[in-house]
């Protein structure tokens, strides 16, 4: 079984868009939507960002729903924690065909991730 690695430098998951996203209400709070929206720029991706970087500006203190954690996931879209990587794997693998397509140097990177990882 994989173990879901975050692949630094990608941010596939940055992209909000709320029309992407269409069941945001059935999983967040009515407080978590609010602040979901207001993270979202004129171009769909977070407002914190850096597409020079590729990295979060509020890393440390990202909301929970932009964290992937056994107990979010379960509140959030009931994963109980030993299907959270898989479901993480696929939920990555599903955004970054998305923004940058499934022949991409980032879904490259994204499965040789995985593999290493796996493979220790």
């Amino acid at each position: 079984m994989a173990t879901w690695r975050c692949v630094k430098q990608c941010g596939a998951c940055c992209y909000l868009e709320p029309s992407e996203r269409p069941d945001l209400d059935e999983f967040l709070s009515p407080e978590e939507s609010e602040r979901y929206l207001s993270l979202v720029g004129e171009d769909g991706w977070c407002v914190n960002y850096d597409r020079t970087s590729r990295e979060c500006r509020i890393y440390a203190e990202r909301p929970r729903f932009c964290r992937v954690e056994a107990e979010g996931f379960r509140e959030m879209f009931g994963i109980e924690p030993e299907e959270l990587s898989d479901f993480a794997i696929d939920c990555c693998r599903e955004h970054i065909e998305g923004i940058y397509g499934e022949d991409s140097e980032e879904m490259r990177r994204f499965d040789r991730y995985q593999n290493d990882h796996e493979n220790r």
